[in-house]
């Protein structure tokens, strides 16, 4: 991993770029991905097939589409018994964390003549996206389909890419724990497709979350406004800030834990200690030669990640708010004093036992988080991204006539006659 310290130009360079890691161009792709919707769009089911069988390789029959009870079922038989309790743990702390921001009380304001109220309901049906190119992902399908179901949706709908030797087990059973209703064996740009404008076998969606590749995120993009989303989601990414006093075996490892998800996985060390940051990168190029994606995490440390030198802390929070990472990781003594300066940041680990990784499985809050710089805006997904507001009103006659004439006021300056007429006939 490349050194690079505060003051220098290349340190400089680096943070520009990562600052504009959110504008970069989609036109290589996007045409490519308007054809595939449009296709599938017109085409429904015999779009998905083909492209199933350019993309994926595999052939299927309209009738294979959609993924039997019976094969969800015996997929329990093909993961480990101490597995299969593992995925029941995670699915149980996951739910009692999202239950605990279900939204149940509603707002009312009522006074003499005026009600207002507003009610909050769930979307009917949801689709969760779950990647299955280079690695299986059951955990994504627990944080999709758990919080939907919190919130109280109807139906869940799951796309996955169809694999030779069938979709993973581990990802059946998980969406069995988690409660989804239906699942289909379709992937990338298609399976966006197929939710956003449902096909004879797929059911349109209302709202489509989980991340993808490139495609599948300029293709979420494309639909949004058909269908909602959770966020139009980049590569994985770990800020990590240590005073140098934790184990530098500790801050490599959960560097590579993230850059062995992709090439353009970003992953940077800010400290404000060279001896630690150089001690880091030795334990880096250790850990990696035992690693199974080696070839992977290394491109994507040697070419996206980086080990900033600072002057002190607070510079190293200033920085970290600056690049508003998907994780970060404050691997100091004191991580309460410095997380009081956290403005963005897709989730925070605090203290050196608390690496990012058991934020993916185990710990409660969702995985499914803002990246690319949106954690300025945007936050973690929630049972709040599968409710919608309905605000109520009702007012008096009376109470009505009092506010006559400032409508009259406002329809006389925007010139909206019509709106006032609707008003004053009331009143006769």
């Amino acid at each position: 991993m490349k050194i690079l310290r505060s003051g220098e130009e290349k340190f400089n360079q680096y943070l520009l770029g990562l600052e504009r890691r959110i504008t970069e161009d989609p036109a290589p792709v996007e045409k490519v991905v308007q054809s595939i919707l449009k296709n599938v769009k017109q085409k429904g089911d015999q779009a998905l097939l083909a492209y199933t069988e350019r993309f994926d390789q595999i052939r299927l029959l309209r009738s294979q589409l959609e993924i039997k009870k019976e094969e969800i079922k015996a997929a329990r038989k093909k993961i480990s018994t101490d597995f299969l309790e593992t995925l029941k743990q995670a699915s149980q702390r996951i739910r009692r964390f999202h239950q605990l921001s279900k939204k149940r009380a509603r707002i009312q304001w009522i006074e003499h003549g005026v009600r207002i109220e507003q009610r909050v309901r769930p979307l009917e049906r949801i689709g969760i996206y779950v990647p299955g190119g280079k690695a299986s992902y059951p955990s994504t399908v627990l944080m999709g389909a758990i919080p939907a179901k919190v919130a109280g949706v109807e139906e869940i709908i799951m796309t996955s890419p169809p694999q030779k030797e069938g979709i993973s087990p581990a990802v059946l059973v998980a969406a069995d724990l988690a409660g989804v209703d239906r699942i289909f064996q379709v992937g990338g740009v298609q399976a966006i497709g197929a939710l956003a404008y449902g096909t004879e076998s797929i059911p349109k969606v209302d709202k489509i979350v989980g991340p993808g590749n490139r495609y599948v995120a300029i293709a979420k993009r494309l639909v949004y406004g058909t269908v909602d989303l959770d966020m139009v989601a980049g590569p994985s990414e770990i800020v990590i800030i240590s005073d140098g006093k934790i184990s530098p075996s500790f801050v490599a490892a959960d560097l590579i834990s993230q850059a062995e998800h992709d090439e353009r996985a970003l992953a940077i060390l800010i400290t404000p200690s060279e001896a630690f940051a150089t001690r880091v990168n030795e334990e880096v190029e250790k850990q990696l030669s035992a690693l199974k994606r080696e070839r992977i995490a290394r491109k994507s440390l040697a070419q996206r990640g980086a080990l900033l030198i600072v002057e002190n802390l607070d510079q190293a929070m200033e920085l970290a708010n600056r690049i508003a990472p998907e994780h970060l990781e404050l691997c100091v003594k004191h991580p309460m004093h410095l997380a009081r300066s956290v403005k963005h940041a897709g989730a925070v680990f605090l203290g050196p036992y608390a690496p990012e990784a058991i934020g993916d499985y185990l710990a409660g809050p969702n995985h499914i988080l803002p990246t690319a710089g949106t954690a300025r805006y945007a936050s973690a997904l929630g049972v709040e991204d599968f409710q919608k507001k309905i605000n109520l009103m009702e007012f008096s006659k009376k109470i009505l006539s009092e506010f006559e004439k400032d409508v009259k006021r406002f329809t006389e300056w925007e010139g909206l006659e019509g709106h006032y007429r609707s008003v004053a006939i009331r009143m006769k």
